[in-house]
């Protein structure tokens, strides 16, 4: 059934202090499964109807369709294809996923798994002599940032100014005019045009010079969808530069926050290292790197449930939510890396279904079983350790581990 959700409890998810554990909180919301706020936005928090829904065609990630619209990609530019809809989305995720991974490049994760164990392996031995690590900045920032950068042919260098403008992007994804200084929506405008313009630039230059990376392949390979234009490249490497290494950062971080405070799970991934597949994705179930899709638009009426949502409508979807619902998993408060049929909705699901989701993985499974296996003794500084400001894409700023020994 549809009612009008006291908007407190969605206010108070959204709210900074409820970041170290929302849960409780997630778990008032599924009391009304489809929720109708004040605003008339809809939010959508339990599993069964958060699935439905995202599988659903009349669901759309286009903001035109939102009765009403939401700033687009600045100046006009072409939005990345997480932010459209079929027939134009699956083509430019087609074109990019021939160059990304199965069916045309089948390899490329497991071809890069020396290289991704070589670059953690020099992050952890960077741990040498010191009794105290910070697992983002020493570990889970540089590891993911390192592999995106290499895969997309963006120099490692620039990194301190891109940081900044996608810092600036991410705070403005969950923006709302009724509580947030314009300020930071414009902040975020402005980022999205600078690092469009330096990307710009980068695949200018690989026009005519065809190398190894994704941008130079992007720029230079004919497929059976033909060639994407600049724009739509840059609005394609714009996604994978984001979303390549800002959820992986929150994916590996709040790993090892799980694990320090599980320590017999800890002891079970140094002795058993196969333990670390069901482990990944029970934390992508248990403690996921995105929490919520902020918006998503009906461009007809939608039936959720016992619920119809008027086109035009702006939906919201809580996700960690739904992975944690009593009604799809057992004792979902419980953390619990031998749990079976975990179809979690860590990496979402339907056509949108995370790009990503297999390098990430693969990056989060040699990250914690190395420092598993090589932190002697290690122990939380804060708990709860300080939280970034995005209830969207939610993890740790830093998270400070004492540790015995070197790393070695």
């Amino acid at each position: 059934m549809t009612t009008t959700e006291t908007p407190d409890t969605l206010h108070r998810i959204l709210d900074y202090s409820a970041r170290p554990d929302p849960y409780p909180l997630y778990a008032e919301l599924r009391r009304t499964p489809v929720a109708l706020q004040d605003d008339g936005s809809y939010v959508i928090s339990t599993y069964r109807e958060l699935a439905d829904i995202l599988h659903n065609p009349h669901l759309s990630s286009d903001v035109r369709n939102l009765a009403h619209p939401m700033p687009a990609a600045p100046g006009g530019a072409t939005p990345a294809f997480i932010n459209m809809d079929p027939p134009e989305h699956d083509r430019l995720r087609r074109m990019a996923m021939r160059h990304f991974g199965p069916p045309h490049t089948p390899g490329l994760v497991t071809g890069l798994e020396p290289d991704l164990a070589a670059t953690v392996g020099g992050l952890i031995d960077g741990f040498a002599g010191k009794d105290r690590v910070d697992i983002v900045d020493d570990l889970a920032y540089p590891f993911p940032v390192t592999v995106i950068c290499h895969l997309l042919g963006v120099p490692r260098e620039d990194e301190p100014r891109f940081r900044v403008w996608v810092n600036d992007i991410i705070n403005s994804i969950d923006y709302d005019p009724r509580t947030d200084p314009k300020e930071k929506l414009d902040a975020g405008v402005r980022a999205r045009e600078d690092l469009r313009e330096y990307l710009g630039g980068l695949v200018a230059q690989r026009h005519g010079h065809p190398s190894d990376d994704l941008l130079s392949r992007l720029a230079n390979d004919d497929g059976p969808d033909g060639r994407m234009t600049d724009e739509e490249i840059i609005s394609t490497a714009n996604l994978l530069l984001i979303a390549g290494h800002e959820t992986t950062v929150n994916l590996i971080t709040n790993g090892m926050l799980t694990l320090l405070r599980h320590p017999d799970v800890l002891r079970r991934l140094r002795d058993e290292p196969d333990l670390v597949v069901p482990l990944v994705e029970e934390l992508l179930r248990y403690e996921p790197p995105v929490h919520i899709i902020p918006w998503r638009a009906a461009y007809s009426d939608i039936t959720v449930g016992d619920t119809v949502i008027p086109k035009g409508s702006k939906i919201m979807l809580m996700l960690a939510s739904g992975s944690r619902d009593p009604d799809r998993f057992h004792d979902p408060d419980r953390f619990d890396p031998d749990r079976t049929d975990n179809q979690h909705l860590g990496f979402g699901s339907g056509i949108h279904l995370c790009f990503g989701g297999p390098l990430a993985r693969r990056e989060a499974q040699i990250a914690l079983t190395e420092l598993a296996r090589r932190l002697d003794g290690p122990a939380l500084v804060t708990d709860p350790p300080p939280y970034r400001r995005s209830p969207v894409l939610r993890g740790p700023i830093h998270l400070q581990v004492d540790v015995e020994g070197n790393g070695g």
